[in-house]
């Protein structure tokens, strides 16, 4: 068969222009090198998400150099608004030293694309509608060395070329399929499904997390280990949504969409969570967590964010950890490249997988018992009942959930959560 003509060749290709592929672009061509960001679809276009972004995610737009003000079309949060049995408690970010005090809201078209032309601004190389099909891989090394796509409206068959290859391209990661990396089985996988009203919610100080779903079929009333969740959008609409955990034996039985128009059928009637008033159709997607897809790096790949299973366990966000992980991606390429032989630099390379599990890995596994334990109804009702009357209990529990500490001193909150972290098998 004839190989295809080579677009183009740098020295990394970035598959994917979310927040994990864009963000690791970005500190890649800031650095100086050569990196093509390579997105199948066209920008503007659309994420199922809730767009509701904690201080976490904010500190990694601030860094990338995005203008997060108000006057810049972002809507600012002061904290998580919690709904359960009858008690709605209102809890403000916490004060760090190491993330703002302060969440934003944006509609994941826009946000998406503000990312990849950062990227773009800093000398990284976009490709939109170009639909990578496949590896390029070295037969005598096994290295990837490239990947094959469909280029533009004609699809026209093109090899892009480059010594590294970044898996950026989400939940489904067929790249990292085609080179031998499957899900793991033993990790939490959620979903979530979202859809947008017409409300006059829309302008809200608070993301609002509901933790209790019901699942109400043939008369009885069984809670579901998952949330809901209402964020104003500050454009005269709400994105309302549910996730849920594999976990629960109704995860293949229910179908979400309709759990989620009965759960807002049942919201007061001048919220406006009403069919008339939904400006979107209900979408889901998935939400892999806890390291669900592993090694990290092998043989010239290296996977960030969804591709690498970075979703958050305990609470379902996914955004800041994409764009972390696709910063600690680009730090482990750029000291690879200073590297002068062939072996310093696959060492290098090799690091990426130890140096998520020294940020993640401990964090993750605290998630993946969390998920356990609420995967009993009884205990899950236990929590949203007992809990929700200590607020000083509901803090700690929000720095743990959005995984907000100060790593280094802090108050007696932080250096719990960071000991059980460091306790905690790297798994």
């Amino acid at each position: 068969m004839t190989e295809n003509a080579v677009e183009s060749s740098a020295d990394v290709i970035v598959v994917g222009a979310g927040p994990a592929g864009s963000a690791t672009a970005y500190y890649l061509a800031q650095s100086g090198l050569d990196v093509l960001l390579l997105e199948k679809t066209e920008f503007p276009r659309e994420k199922v998400c809730g767009d509701g972004l904690t201080p976490r995610a904010t500190k990694q737009l601030v860094d990338m150099g995005i203008d997060v003000s108000t006057d810049n079309g972002w809507l600012h949060n002061r904290g998580l608004r919690i709904v359960a049995g009858g008690i709605k408690l209102e809890l403000d970010w916490p004060e760090l030293s190491s993330f703002p005090d302060y969440g934003l809201v944006r509609k994941r078209a826009d946000f998406d694309e503000l990312l990849a032309r950062q990227a773009e601004k800093a000398g990284a190389k976009l490709y939109e509608r170009c639909n990578v099909s496949g590896p390029v891989i070295d037969d005598r090394t096994g290295r990837i060395t490239g990947v094959t796509a469909k280029l533009g409206p004609e699809k026209r068959e093109v090899t892009f070329r480059a010594p590294l290859v970044v898996a950026a391209d989400g939940n489904s990661t067929r790249l990292s399929i085609a080179m031998g990396l499957h899900r793991r089985e033993d990790r939490p996988m959620g979903v979530a499904y979202r859809t947008y009203f017409k409300s006059p919610r829309s302008d809200d100080d608070y993301l609002e997390s509901w933790l209790e779903l019901w699942d109400e079929r043939g008369g009885q009333r069984k809670l579901l280990p998952g949330y809901g969740w209402i964020f104003g959008m500050g454009d005269g609409t709400s994105n309302v949504g549910l996730g849920i955990l594999d976990s629960s034996p109704a995860f293949g039985e229910l179908d979400w969409r309709e759990v989620l128009k009965r759960w807002v059928a049942n919201m007061p009637e001048e919220w406006g969570y009403t069919p008339e008033n939904m400006t979107d159709p209900i979408r889901g997607a998935a939400l892999p967590m806890a390291f669900n897809r592993q090694p990290h790096y092998t043989r010239g790949l290296l996977l960030v964010g969804d591709a690498g299973g970075m979703v958050n366990p305990f609470n379902g966000e996914g955004i800041a950890y994409a764009m972390e992980s696709g910063q600690i991606a680009a730090r482990t390429v750029i000291q690879a490249q200073a590297r002068v032989t062939a072996g310093g630099r696959e060492r290098a390379l090799q690091g990426y997988p130890a140096v998520l599990k020294d940020v993640y890995g401990g964090y993750y596994s605290l998630g993946r018992a969390f998920v356990k334990l609420i995967s009993n109804p009884k205990v899950m009702q236990l929590a949203t009942q007992r809990g929700l009357t200590h607020p000083m209990l509901m803090r700690f529990t929000l720095k743990l959930l959005a995984n907000l500490t100060d790593p280094q001193g802090g108050d007696a909150m932080d250096r719990i959560i960071n000991g059980l972290s460091r306790v905690a098998p790297n798994a």
